[in-house]
């Protein structure tokens, strides 16, 4: 049972059992090399925290913008535990990075209290190339432990 005091990494790491979860992934086809990175950590922390793999329904969107759509469509199926985001922005010459990453994120926090459903942020978003690949594996790991550890702490709530 959840209590306050259970914050502790000993604590947390009562939440890192996945055997019983079904997870759904949503990934960015932009910038490929890094959100592949991304995704191949993800299902193996996935994999290592005991996540089968016929429980973990992967799709792919266009850009971190189409994210929210795809996570609000699989929320909607009622069958996932949690949700994982993936998705790679980088700062250009324009304005455009701002809007994409300040609108794909909180579009991702929507469907996540809309459906009281936990869904983990990995959309990077860094102003070179050189903080995306810096990044990309920690953070597709985090993913995959953020998402199991809130989907069993809320079955405990």
């Amino acid at each position: 049972m959840f209590t306050p005091d259970n914050d502790t990494e000993t604590d947390c790491e009562a939440f890192l059992n996945g055997k019983k979860l079904t997870i759904g992934i949503v990934v960015s086809r932009t910038n490929p090399g890094i959100t592949r990175a991304l995704t191949d950590a993800c299902r193996a922390e996935l994999s290592r925290l005991g996540v089968a793999n016929k429980h973990i329904t992967q799709v792919s969107v266009p850009g971190a913008l189409e994210i929210p759509v795809a996570l609000l469509a699989m929320a909607e199926k009622l069958k996932f535990d949690a949700l994982i985001a993936l998705g790679c922005i980088i700062r250009g010459e324009t304005f455009h990075f701002e809007l994409v990453a300040r609108e794909a994120s909180a579009g991702i926090s929507h469907v996540a209290l809309e459906y009281q459903l936990p869904i983990a942020n990995a959309v990077l978003a860094t102003d070179t190339l050189d903080q995306a690949l810096a990044r990309q594996t920690d953070k597709g790991r985090d993913a995959a432990r953020v998402a199991v550890e809130m989907a069993n702490l809320l079955e405990s709530v």
